[in-house]
């Protein structure tokens, strides 16, 4: 029995180290506990969605360990710009912040009525930005 919660608790201690590397604004749009899955032998690790109902095929994003883009983020931009929208992504790098950014999507999630440019105006220094792009159908579907 011991030998498990050893085991256990190297594991928790494992999943606190990565989190102190994870200093992107990105990882704001996932639930901060992630999964380590190992699929044929190969690492990874997966990040869980945080958007009340994404917008994607699957909530989880894989991230392989055995590559040399390890630390790269372009997937988790990729889902989160689809999940919460490009503002959204634009707007939290302006944050250079992860607890700041976290904080204000959970506010936003509170809030249904709230928008996103005015609830990451306040943490970033800039003015907010507004798109005047189309909707795809698919984002048409879906507001």
């Amino acid at each position: 029995m011991s030998q498990y919660l050893d085991y256990f608790h190297r594991l928790i201690r494992q999943l606190a180290r990565l989190q102190k590397s994870f200093d992107s604004p990105i990882y704001a749009f996932f639930k901060p506990l992630l999964t380590i899955e190992y699929i044929q032998g190969r690492k990874s690790h997966v990040f869980e969605c945080a958007a009340p109902t994404c917008g994607c095929k699957t909530c989880f994003v894989r991230r392989f360990l055995d590559k040399s883009d390890a630390r790269s983020t372009s997937n988790l931009r990729r889902h989160a710009k689809i999940c919460w929208s490009d503002e959204a992504v634009d707007a939290a790098d302006g944050s250079r912040d992860v607890k700041a950014t976290w904080a204000t999507l959970e506010g936003l999630k509170a809030n249904k009525n709230g928008s996103i440019t005015d609830a990451f105006q306040s943490i970033s220094k800039g003015k907010a930005v507004y798109s005047t792009r189309q909707h795809t159908k698919i984002q048409a579907q879906y507001a």
